[in-house]
C-alpha cells in the first residue's frame, strides 16, 4: 500500500520541487539587482507619506508633506529607473515571463511563445515612474499621489508575476490591497498602460482602459 501510494505521489512531488526551483532562481535574480538599492525603503517612505497627507485635516499640512516628499520621490524615480537599466543587461534566457495563467515550472522554455521579457516591463515601469514624479500631466498632488501610488503596486505585481505566477500576483494585490489588477491598469499613467499592454499582451477588455 506505502509502495503504490508513493507511486501515485512521486509526479506531484516532483512536479512541486520543479516550481520551487524554478520560483527560488527566479526570486533570486530578482533580489541580487534589488538589494542594490533602496526602493523598497523609498517606497514605504513615500507611501506613508501620501497617506499622512490624505488624512491630514489642514491644507497647510497637506502642502508641507507634499513639498517633504519631493526628494524621496526623485530619489525612488532615480533608483528604479538605475535598477531597470541595471536588469536590463540580464540574459534574456533567465527574463522571460510566462503569460500562462498558472505556475508551471519552466513554462518560459516550454512555451516560449506564451512569455514576455521582464526586461522590457521593468522599462514601461521605470518611464512610467519618472512621468509621474515629474508630474508632466499637470496633476494636482493629489491625484499625483494616487497615480503614483497605482504605478508602484503594479510594478510589485509585475514582479510578484515574474517570481511566483499571474495567478499569484493577482491574489496578493486583492489579500494584501483590496484592489484587483483591472484597477490598477486604470489608474496608473497613459504611458504606462499602453506600454504594459503592448508588453505583456494583457487585452484591455480585461479592465484596462484602451
Amino acid at each position: 500500500m506505502e509502495l503504490f501510494l508513493a507511486f501515485l505521489l512521486a509526479p506531484a512531488l516532483g512536479f512541486q520541487f520543479l516550481k520551487m526551483q524554478d520560483q527560488r532562481r527566479r526570486i533570486l535574480l530578482l533580489a541580487q539587482h534589488l538589494n542594490q538599492h533602496q526602493i523598497e525603503k523609498l517606497m514605504q517612505t513615500v507611501t506613508e507619506g501620501y497617506l499622512r497627507a490624505l488624512d491630514a485635516k489642514e491644507q497647510v499640512r497637506r502642502e508641507q508633506i507634499w513639498a517633504s516628499l519631493q526628494g524621496a520621490e526623485q530619489d525612488l524615480s532615480r533608483q528604479f529607473s538605475r535598477f531597470a537599466e541595471d536588469f536590463a543587461k540580464v540574459w534574456n534566457d533567465q527574463t522571460q515571463v510566462s503569460t500562462l495563467g498558472w505556475a508551471l515550472p519552466y513554462a518560459d522554455k516550454l512555451f516560449p511563445r506564451q512569455t514576455f521579457d521582464m526586461r522590457s516591463l521593468l522599462a514601461v515601469h521605470a518611464e512610467g515612474i519618472v512621468t509621474v514624479v515629474e508630474n508632466r500631466d499637470q496633476r494636482s498632488p493629489r491625484d499625483k499621489a494616487y497615480t503614483l501610488m497605482a504605478e508602484l503596486l503594479l510594478m510589485q505585481h509585475s514582479c510578484h508575476w515574474f517570481c511566483r505566477s499571474r495567478a499569484v500576483a493577482d491574489a496578493r494585490m486583492v489579500t494584501r490591497h483590496q484592489t484587483r489588477h483591472a484597477q490598477l491598469l486604470d489608474a496608473v499613467s497613459p504611458v504606462t498602460r499602453t506600454g504594459y499592454l503592448q508588453v505583456t499582451g494583457v487585452k484591455p477588455s480585461q479592465g484596462a482602459k484602451p
